[in-house]
């Protein structure tokens, strides 16, 4: 999973770079940020990484209990996710113009749809309750 993590990360950098048109000196002072930005988010990746494992581990034997636990896990890295954006957003409004900014945070939506989808195909949804 390590390996398909870093991937997706050189990937995305040339995505973004190939649709944020930056000038030369909007590139100086972008990609600094983008990175400390994505380092943060990578963290929160290797948390999603680890609790679709903790799911597929327990996918046969799962309680309500499990459950709820695997469930607030995901609800707390989304919420990281949210806290990391919003507080990364005056970090990228001080280094490129509001469009720009709007644009990259544009692109970040749309790749993180596209990695939602393609990951929600391979996890089964939860069995039901039988009673």
């Amino acid at each position: 999973m390590q390996i398909v993590l870093e991937k997706v990360r050189a990937d995305k950098k040339l995505l973004v770079a190939q649709n944020m048109d930056l000038t030369e000196a909007q590139g100086k002072a972008f990609w600094p940020v983008y990175d400390r930005y994505q380092d943060e988010l990578f963290l929160l990746r290797v948390r999603s990484a680890k609790l679709m494992k903790d799911y597929a581990d327990a996918y046969e034997t799962i309680t309500d209990g499990m459950a709820r636990k695997l469930l607030d896990e995901y609800m707390t890295i989304e919420t990281l996710r949210l806290k990391l954006g919003k507080a990364y957003l005056p970090k990228f409004s001080n280094v490129l113009p509001g469009a720009k900014v709007a644009r990259y945070y544009q692109i970040e939506n749309k790749i993180n749809a596209v990695l939602y989808y393609e990951l929600a195909g391979g996890i089964p949804l939860v069995k039901g309750d039988k009673k």
